[in-house]
């Protein structure tokens, strides 16, 4: 059986294959008259994939759809509804078999090189160099965008995964203060089970929990340790006493949360949060554009700070835009429309939309609140303090990402899986990964 990326490829090979062939038809009826010879029409119609499909990543979306409008483009929404994006995923690789791919699509982390490696997306280089995109983002986000020393991206913002967010009417009531480390949380756990409120709203969802894990990864041990398990995959590091510490502590906050800890969708977790349900939630920085939406405003209902053990690092996941080539009738659209998302004016308004912070090195964190200039100081650090999240496919690909979650949900789930269990199963997959990598 022929595998979907076989698939892929095959299409890739045709394509270029063809391409010459179709050059060689035009310059034989160039030579023969001169009606043939007009550059084929540009479409300035753009469907756009992508996952944005709560309230606040609706209004989002609708925002740039709008400013898009206002540079004579037409922008047709293609939203996939599922968290991370995995339903969006599944939809794009059937719509590229069928050679209808879309001819701009939110694509992120490691899965920017994985399309550019099979030649479907556009470069952008001549975007980028013309409005001074190496020295307008970040570094992290400039290598992010490449592949191969092209650009293939246009990156739209970041968020920060390790952000606790807490009911601050219900702290001031209670007269709690912030936890800075797991010991206070964990106290603070307990005060709160004994006022009658869940401490931490929590969906049993796959990449739910697996977003909560690595979150005390970073939390016991940094980045460093962080990019040793989810970037090296290094099965040695899965031995490691912080690998131990983090799969016990884990399993310990299930009693924080609601019983049974039921699958549901990211939207309903802030949803219990937003009606004093639970103090507490640890979860992506767009919970805050889903509670602003829904008029809870920031440093009044509720406010945000690092998951304890974190405040100095940045967990972090970052939108993109690619556009795939099809048959190049859509270039100029396709680079109009990266060009105005990395404009500074669009970077403001659709991050403070979102709910995440600018991938620009000279945004002013003076204009963003609380939450925001936290994540766009910390981000700004610079790369020793910043971790690819493993959930949001920073940190690997898609299917190492996928067999890792695979195994801490299962850890989490049934409770007779003990941690030496965890240990060997992810230390296994590691060195399967490696192999595989190597050949």
């Amino acid at each position: 059986m022929i595998s979907p990326i076989e698939n892929l490829t095959a299409i890739r090979i045709s394509r270029e294959l063809l391409q010459p062939v179709f050059l060689g038809v035009i310059i034989f009826f160039c030579s023969m008259t001169n009606s043939f010879c007009a550059v084929p029409a540009q479409d300035s119609t753009l469907q756009v994939l992508h996952w944005w499909t709560s309230a606040s990543e609706r209004k989002a979306a609708s925002y740039l759809a709008a400013r898009v409008a206002d540079e004579g483009l037409l922008w047709r929404d293609v939203g996939i509804p599922g968290g991370a994006g995995i339903g969006a995923g599944k939809v794009l690789k059937s719509r590229v078999l069928a050679s209808d791919a879309p001819e701009v699509t939110q694509i992120i982390g490691a899965s920017i090189g994985e399309w550019a490696e099979l030649g479907f997306l556009l470069e952008l280089d001549k975007v980028a160099r013309t409005n001074k995109w190496n020295t307008a983002f970040f570094p992290t986000i400039q290598n992010l965008i490449q592949y191969r020393q092209h650009v293939v991206a246009a990156p739209l913002g970041i968020h920060r995964i390790n952000t606790l967010f807490y009911n601050r009417k219900l702290f001031a009531t209670l007269k709690l203060s912030l936890p800075e480390t797991w010991d206070e949380l964990v106290l603070l756990a307990a005060k709160l089970k004994a006022a009658g409120v869940i401490p931490l709203a929590q969906s049993s969802e796959p990449w739910q929990l697996a977003t909560l894990f690595e979150n005390l990864i970073l939390a016991e041990s940094g980045p460093e340790y962080h990019r040793e398990l989810f970037v090296k995959q290094n099965a040695q590091a899965v031995f490691d006493h912080r690998f131990i510490q983090a799969l016990e502590r884990f399993r310990l906050m299930k009693n924080w949360m609601s019983h049974p800890v039921d699958e549901r969708p990211w939207t309903e977790v802030v949803r219990q949060f937003s009606r004093h349900e639970a103090a507490m939630t640890i979860m992506g920085d767009w919970a805050k554009g889903e509670l602003n939406e829904w008029g809870y405003a920031t440093d009044d209902e509720f406010s945000c700070t690092s998951m304890p053990g974190t405040g100095k690092y940045h967990l972090y996941s970052v939108d993109t835009f690619s556009m795939f080539t099809n048959d190049y009738s859509h270039v100029a659209a396709q680079e109009k429309l990266a060009k105005l998302v990395a404009t500074p004016s669009v970077q403001a308004e659709y991050n403070a939309i979102k709910g995440s912070v600018s991938v620009l090195r000279d945004a002013d964190p003076a204009k963003m609140d609380s939450c925001a200039r936290a994540s766009w100081i910390a981000f700004a650090q610079g790369a020793s303090m910043q971790a690819p999240s493993l959930v949001h496919r920073m940190a690997t690909d898609e299917s190492s990402r996928d067999a890792i979650i695979a195994v801490i949900h299962k850890y989490f789930i049934d409770d007779s899986v003990t941690p030496a269990e965890t240990q060997k199963r992810l230390a296994a997959i590691f060195r399967t990964l490696n192999l595989n990598n190597r050949k």
